[in-house]
C-alpha cells in the first residue's frame, strides 16, 4: 500500500473556512504590556530607566535600629510581604491645605499585605484619628507622646517614624515603604485620561474650594480626584472623622487600578509612559525600594495575584464617648487587634472580621462586602471561625459612617437592616 495520503473526495460543494480565533482583549493586553517592556528595557531605552529612577527618593532605615524591631512570625513557605503606603502634602502641592495639612500632613496610611504564597493581598487602612500612643522614633528626635492621632507620627518624624509606630503598636514587621505624593498622584489620573468613579451626588465645600461632579460614572479628572479622596466635608452632616473618607480612597484606588489595566491605557505607548512619569515623580521609598526594576517586580507579584483577591479593608474602630476629650476621634477595637494579629501570622481574614469595612478590587466601584454592624450596635451574636474572636463591647455614641452596602449576604453577616449609606460612595 501506498504510504501517500488519499486526496479527500470531493462533493462538488466549496468548503467552509474556520472562523478566524477571536482575539480576546486580555491577550492582546499582554502582548502590548511585554511590547512596551520591550520598548523600555530592550531598546537601549537606559535614559528613561534612569529618569524613573531619579524620580524617586531613598531614604535610609538604619535609625530603626535591628534589633529594636519585631520578629517576622511567619515561618512556612515563601515570605509575606508587607509594605507601608502613605500619601502625603509634604511637598509641593498646589491647593494643599485641607486640614490645615499643606505642608508635611499625612492623610492617607495603609499597610499592603501580600501573602506569603501569593494567593491574596489586603490593604489595611488606618484612621488618621485613630488615638494612639506614639514611640520615640528618629533616634530619640523625634519624643514619644500618649493620645496622640496617629498622623501625627507623620509631621513629627516623617514616614520612617510612621513606620516606627506601625510595627511598635501591631508587632508587625514592614519590609518596605511608599510615600505618594498628592500633586503626583492627580497627575497619574491625567496621565490615564481620568477615571471613572460613582459619585451619588454633586460634592461641595466651598471653604475648601472643592467641587466634585456627580455621575454614574464620573469621570474625574486629576483635581476633581484630589478633591474626591480627599474632602472631609460630604453631605448634609459635618464629618467628624475621615472613616468615610477612607471608603471613598479604597473605592478611588481600586477604580485607578482598573483603568491603569484596561487596554485603553496599556495599549497607549503614551499613557505608559506618562503614567510611568508621574507615578514615580516625588515618590519616596525605603533605599531598597527606591528602584523601578524592584517596584515593577513586585507590582507584577500584585498584578498576578488577580484584583478579585485584592481587598481594601478598613481597620474596625469605634468612636469615642461626647463626654470624651477625644470625642470626634477613634480607638481600635478588639477585632482591628485580631486583624493585626492574622496579617502577622499571614493568615486569611474571615468575613466576620472584614464585614463591611472592606471593598473588593475587582469593582465596580461601590461594592463591597456583606456589612457588618455598625458602631454602636450589639456585638454579632454569629459563631465565630476562631476561637481568638472578642467583640466588641464599648457602645458607639456616634453613628458609624463605616457601614456600607451589600452585594450578597452570607451566612455569617446576614443583612437584617438597611445599612446606611456611605457619604459620597454610590450604594
Amino acid at each position: 500500500m501506498s504510504d501517500e495520503p488519499r486526496p479527500e473526495p470531493s462533493d462538488g460543494t466549496p468548503k467552509r473556512r474556520g472562523k478566524a480565533a477571536r482575539k480576546h482583549t486580555v491577550g492582546r493586553v499582554v502582548l502590548i504590556s511585554a511590547l512596551v517592556l520591550a520598548l523600555i528595557t530592550g531598546l537601549g531605552t537606559v535614559y528613561f530607566i534612569r529618569h524613573l529612577n531619579g524620580n524617586i527618593e531613598g531614604l535610609s532605615l538604619d535609625a530603626l535600629g535591628d534589633e529594636e524591631r519585631p520578629e517576622k512570625v511567619y515561618t512556612g513557605n515563601g515570605e509575606p510581604l508587607n509594605i507601608l503606603v502613605m500619601g502625603s502634602d509634604s511637598r509641593d502641592c498646589e491647593g494643599c491645605g485641607i486640614d490645615q495639612e499643606g505642608g508635611g500632613g499625612s492623610d492617607t496610611t495603609i499597610l499592603v499585605h501580600l501573602s506569603a504564597d501569593r494567593s491574596r493581598a489586603y490593604a489595611v487602612s488606618i484612621p488618621r484619628d485613630s488615638i494612639i500612643d506614639r514611640p520615640e522614633c528618629n533616634d530619640g528626635e523625634s519624643p514619644a507622646a500618649t493620645d496622640v492621632m496617629w498622623n501625627a507620627a507623620y509631621s513629627e518624624g516623617g514616614p520612617v517614624c510612621t513606620l516606627d509606630q506601625l510595627e511598635t503598636t501591631t508587632g508587625i514587621y514592614v519590609d518596605h515603604f511608599i510615600v505618594v505624593d498628592f500633586a503626583s498622584f492627580g497627575d497619574m489620573v491625567d496621565a490615564v485620561g481620568g477615571v471613572p468613579v460613582c459619585v451619588p451626588e454633586d460634592i461641595v465645600d466651598r471653604e475648601h474650594q472643592i467641587f466634585v461632579p456627580k455621575g454614574n460614572p464620573s469621570v474625574l479628572s486629576g483635581d476633581e480626584a484630589l478633591d474626591y479622596v480627599r474632602a472631609r466635608y460630604v453631605g448634609e452632616q459635618l464629618q467628624q472623622n475621615d472613616l468615610s473618607r477612607i471608603r471613598r480612597q479604597q473605592e478611588f484606588i481600586g477604580a485607578l487600578v482598573r483603568e491603569v489595566q484596561s487596554a485603553g491605557t496599556l495599549t497607549r505607548l503614551d499613557k505608559v509612559v506618562k503614567f510611568l512619569d508621574a507615578a514615580t515623580k516625588s515618590l519616596t521609598t525605603d533605599e531598597e525600594f527606591a528602584s523601578v526594576t524592584r517596584l515593577g517586580k513586585v507590582a507584577m507579584q500584585l498584578q498576578n495575584i488577580g484584583l478579585d483577591k485584592v481587598r481594601f479593608v478598613t481597620l474596625p474602630t469605634e468612636y469615642y464617648p461626647r463626654d470624651s476629650p477625644f470625642w470626634g476621634k477613634v480607638y481600635w477595637t478588639p477585632e482591628a487587634e485580631q486583624i493585626w494579629k492574622l496579617i502577622n501570622e499571614d493568615k486569611v481574614i474571615p468575613p466576620r472580621l472584614l464585614g463591611g469595612n472592606s471593598v473588593s478590587a475587582e469593582g465596580p466601584p461601590g461594592s463591597s462586602e456583606t456589612p457588618s454592624p455598625s458602631a454602636g450596635e450589639s456585638p454579632s451574636e454569629t459563631p465565630s471561625e476562631t476561637p481568638s474572636e472578642t467583640p466588641s463591647e464599648t457602645p458607639s455614641e456616634t453613628p458609624s459612617e463605616t457601614a456600607s452596602p451589600s452585594d450578597t449576604a452570607t451566612p455569617e453577616a446576614p443583612a437584617t437592616t438597611e445599612p446606611d449609606p456611605v457619604p459620597g460612595v454610590c450604594a
